[in-house]
């Protein structure tokens, strides 16, 4: 059967049989050009100057956002926009990390505006936005309000020094703010400036995906109006706020997706059921444990994920603009998580395979010509890691603690999917084509990988929690294409006002029953025996409770125990028994003096479970051997701080004359000065 092109059911504004001819277009005139150009530099710069950078983003997203020609409500418009910019700042930031200003605000942000006023004047697009609006907009939005509103309740009214028990709660989160941290000293992607990178990060400069990093980073400068980090702490806090933000934005993605899958067909009370229900299962998930296990760029990831599949399933858009949203969108995978690429990849040629007759056979040269530049720019980051000396089969098997894909979502979601995809109602369009082979397509990259995994170490590890990801984000978007299939025959004749009222009625109890069946949200009703409601043991209200604080240091603040000042060499933080603890006491002690690159030596702490108070000889002199081992490595002095005297005499007779020389300094508790009330470098 042929294939019928999904923009015969939903055709891109612009793209139908009643689009203005060429003739029509407006002229390419060059005074308009010029003062495009020089709007595209003045505009960022006097925000700048003036410190309201934050504006830039909008103002850019706004920018792309009309020279686009995609769906037909503003909503739609600015996820497009968005996901292009994306793309579009981490192929930029090639350019800008190799250029003198590395990712200064108002260069950088002057290069993006050009490019756009360029490509508006050569595609001869006159600025225009769908000023339409729809009503599970503030669903979509509002999903993302309520995600933010419990991952932030737990720092509301909490000092910067305190806020940092949610950013140390993992190992993970101090290497991705390092790499954050590394992007905005060498100005620009940290594989591009390793050796100058090395001062500022444990490992990984090389081989690490580090797009989620960059945007961040670039984000951070705009909202700073500067390419100053400032103060260390203010940063570790800024960007503990970028990656709640991220989260949050994962939840609004993918009921959005959800949404668009369905199409125009997708209105009024089934919107709501399908929105409900998405939004309801991305609270109740396991995934708020992403951001507290510090997987930062699986988020950003999956966020991304999200947005492409949607675009590569239903392209209510131009040819050109769907090649570029699409390419967009590969390399912002690509860059930001690259093991989500396979999947990225595998739904790109699915897409193009289905929707084929969009393109124009005359052009094929060009069509591969631009495949080639999007895959090689792709590429680029893994293939530099593979030059790095990464070891990619015996990186893909490690272990390690991971946040499980949820099974039920992850296989039958995706049985959903397919019984969604397969209906003949479905099934005869593109959108529904694509939407198969997307939904086979993902199926088979995750079980290929666990095939592969089962074959080479004997079980699933690590990096298939991770992939299954992908499958737990497509079977969740997958509901948007239920949600048309719930056909509503309405009685004829009711008047116009009675039928929105049922449907608004419709809508709420859609949204109230979501609610209940997928989040445990029970209206009111104790449970038996008066236990918590599921609602309530969820990993998103575990957080807002702040059950996730991390307990390296007295409740009442985080981290680095003592007043540290006056201390300029590196450090070894040794204020518990628990070496775990040590060691991430230390490492947010480096980060505190900007001094991440420490880490390489001093990651001997993890073996160091001493310095609260006297341990067994054994198990002491054992400890002792790793101090020893990470001044070696240093290969210059080194403070060791800890908060028990006897300890501390202990190690100053046994260290006396070692070299390089190891100061013992003793902290006791009744000295500890709360982080927050300490000055650092830089402050």
């Amino acid at each position: 059967m042929a294939v019928t092109p999904s923009s015969s059911e939903d055709p891109a504004p612009g793209s139908g049989p009643g689009s203005p001819p060429a003739a029509h277009r407006p002229a390419r005139s060059l005074p308009l050009l010029a003062g495009a150009l020089l709007g595209s530099w003045l505009v960022p710069t006097a925000l700048i100057s003036v410190g309201l950078g934050f504006l830039v983003l909008p103002l850019l997203v706004l920018a792309v956002a009309a020279i686009l020609r995609v769906g037909g409500g503003l909503f739609d418009r600015l996820v497009a926009a968005a996901l292009v910019i994306a793309g579009g700042v981490l192929v930029s930031g090639l350019l800008f990390s190799l250029w003198p200003w590395g990712i200064d605000p108002v260069p950088t942000s002057g290069v993006l505006f050009t490019v756009v006023a360029l490509t508006g004047w050569l595609s001869r697009r006159a600025p225009r936005l769908p000023m339409r609006f729809r009503p599970s907009d503030l669903m979509v939005v509002g999903t993302g309000y309520v995600m933010w509103h419990y991952l932030h309740k737990p720092l509301a009214g909490k000092g910067p020094g305190e806020r940092l028990e949610f950013l140390t709660t993992s190992e993970d989160r101090l290497n991705h703010f390092s790499y954050f941290v590394g992007i905005e000293h060498v100005g620009g992607y940290d594989f591009l400036h390793q050796e100058a990178a090395k001062a500022y990060m444990m490992s990984g400069e090389g081989v690490y995906p580090q797009g989620s990093h960059f945007l961040l980073a670039w984000i951070d400068s705009l909202f700073r109006s500067s390419a100053d980090l400032g103060s260390p702490l203010d940063t570790m806090n800024r960007y503990l706020l970028y990656v709640l933000a991220a989260y949050a934005l994962l939840g609004v993605a993918l009921v959005w997706a959800a949404r668009w899958i369905g199409g125009p067909r997708l209105r009024g009370w089934r919107t709501a059921a399908v929105c409900g229900t998405v939004a309801a299962l991305v609270f109740s998930s396991n995934y708020t444990d992403l951001v507290t296990h510090g997987f930062d760029s699986t988020v950003i990831g999956l966020l991304m994920v999200a947005l492409l599949a949607a675009f590569l399933i239903r392209p209510a858009l131009r040819t050109p603009d769907f090649l570029v949203l699409a390419g967009a969108g590969l390399i912002t995978v690509t860059y930001v998580y690259n093991l989500f690429g396979a999947v990225a990849g595998i739904g790109l040629v699915a897409a193009l395979v289905v929707h084929r007759r969009r393109l124009r056979r005359s052009r094929w040269l060009l069509y591969v010509l631009v495949g080639a530049v999007t895959l090689g720019l792709a590429a680029l980051p893994s293939v530099v890691s593979v030059l790095s000396d990464l070891d990619v089969a015996g990186t893909s098997n490690l272990g390690g603690p991971s946040v499980g894909a949820d099974r039920t979502i992850l296989v039958g979601g995706l049985l959903l999917a397919l019984l969604a995809a397969a209906v003949p109602a479905n099934r005869r369009t593109g959108t529904g084509q694509a939407h198969l082979a997307v939904v086979i397509g993902t199926g088979v990259v995750i079980c290929g990988f666990a095939g592969w995994q089962m074959h080479t170490i004997g079980h699933v590890s690590y990096y298939f929690e991770k992939l299954a990801g992908t499958g737990v984000v497509i079977a969740l978007i997958s509901i948007g294409a239920i949600g048309p299939l719930l056909r509503a025959t309405p009685p004829v004749r009711v008047p116009v006002l009675r039928r929105r009222i049922a449907d608004g009625v419709l809508s709420v109890l859609s949204v109230a029953t979501a609610l209940s069946l997928f989040a445990g949200v029970q209206w009111g009703m104790e449970s038996f025996k008066a236990a918590p409601t599921a609602w309530h043991q969820n990993s998103l209200m575990a957080w807002s409770r702040g059950d996730s604080w991390s307990d390296i240091g007295p409740r009442g603040g985080a981290t680095v125990m003592g007043d540290l000042d006056g201390i300029d060499e590196p450090m070894m933080v040794l204020y518990s028994n628990d070496d775990y603890k040590n060691l991430k006491s230390t490492w947010v002690a480096a980060l505190l003096r900007g001094r991440g690159g420490d880490m390489r030596a001093l990651y001997e702490t993890h073996w160091v479970n001493i310095g609260a108070e006297p341990r067994k000889d054994a198990e002491h002199d054992a400890a002792l051997a790793h101090v020893k081992t990470a001044a070696q490595k240093l290969g210059r002095p080194m403070t060791v701080v800890v908060a028990d005297r006897a300890t501390g005499d202990r190690l100053r007779k046994e260290l006396a004359g070692f070299q390089p020389r190891i100061t013992v300094v003793e902290k006791p508790g009744n000295n500890w000065v709360a982080p927050w009330n300490q000055s650092f470098p830089g402050d």
